[in-house]
């Protein structure tokens, strides 16, 4: 995008992009144009060298007060919307296509947007966070959560089921028990039940959100490679679906092979033995070593 963001803000200072939803006198509520932003901003993060982690939260008092209601009973018949033409076609001679891309969920996207990053991303909740405002959290890689933040899985309360891929990410956070629950019920449910059940990892006072989120940012960026760390980031998340430890042994020991002879390892080692400040001069865009990406990507279909 080439355009200034409507629905979100963006900015980068000192290696770390933060990323704000910003719809405040909506309680961020989630659109189709704050999705497209979404997916944009992530893509800047993974092109900039200079992005070393990535912080999200909200404007005002919400982080993201879930989907945008504002088309009423229309919501989520997005065929029946005159603002979705992208969702017109899907039917031919009268059925559905369930592998036409014009279906596929915006939360989704965006989840696996953040899947796919490069760069560690913090979640720093500074209020209500329901539906896809929690959804789309789940990919990212730590969530610190203000006492005045709210979570709801609240789909079956809005006749829909869960999206953004979290049926995959929730009972790997939190297990099968307590996400069943969750999403059966759809209640809301206040900061420390998410503390106490896993589903955030730090909880704090409403003033020491940002410094918490900056603190670990900072340490993440002043201290590591960032090849290194884009390199764990997959390897953490994609083990999470393999079916032996040999699929993480055969990543573990070509990535160690490979990062073995390249600067940063040189810069890793050296530093520490000199006892001074590491300086990785290995690039994210540039330096990903061949066996990356070691997967295959899986289409909608």
């Amino acid at each position: 995008m080439t355009k200034p963001y409507e629905h979100i803000l963006y900015a980068v200072e000192e290696g770390i992009a933060t990323i704000t939803l910003n719809r405040p006198d909506k309680l961020n509520a989630f659109t189709g144009t704050m999705m497209n932003e979404l997916i944009d901003a992530f893509d800047r993060v993974n092109k900039d060298d200079a992005v070393r982690c990535v912080i999200v939260t909200g404007a005002g008092r919400a982080f993201c007060a879930g989907a945008d209601l504002s088309a009423g009973a229309k919501t989520f018949d997005y065929e029946a919307r005159d603002d979705r033409p992208d969702r017109q076609g899907v039917r031919r001679g009268g059925e559905i296509d369930w592998s036409n891309p014009a279906i596929r969920d915006g939360g989704g996207l965006v989840s696996l947007k953040i899947f796919e990053c490069l760069k560690p991303v913090i979640a720093a909740v500074n209020g209500p966070a329901v539906g896809v405002g929690i959804t789309m959290q789940l990919p990212m890689d730590i969530r610190i959560a203000s006492e005045n933040a709210k979570f709801g899985f609240v789909f079956a309360r809005r006749g829909i089921v869960p999206e953004a891929c979290s049926s995959w990410f929730l009972p790997r956070i939190v297990g099968i028990a307590t996400a069943a629950e969750w999403c059966y019920s759809g209640r809301v449910f206040d900061a420390r039940e998410a503390y106490e059940r896993r589903l955030v990892t730090h909880l704090v006072k409403p003033d020491a959100l940002l410094p918490k989120a900056m603190e670990i940012a900072r340490e993440i960026a002043d201290n590591t490679a960032p090849v290194s760390v884009a390199l764990t980031r997959q390897m953490l998340w994609r083990m999470l679906g393999a079916d032996h430890p040999m699929e993480a042994h055969k990543v573990d020991s070509r990535g160690v092979y490979a990062r073995g002879q390249q600067a940063d390892a040189k810069e890793g080692v050296m530093s520490f033995l000199e006892k001074r400040q590491p300086h990785y001069p290995d690039k994210v865009s540039s330096d990903m070593p061949d066996f990356f990406p070691w997967w295959q990507e899986r289409p909608y279909s």
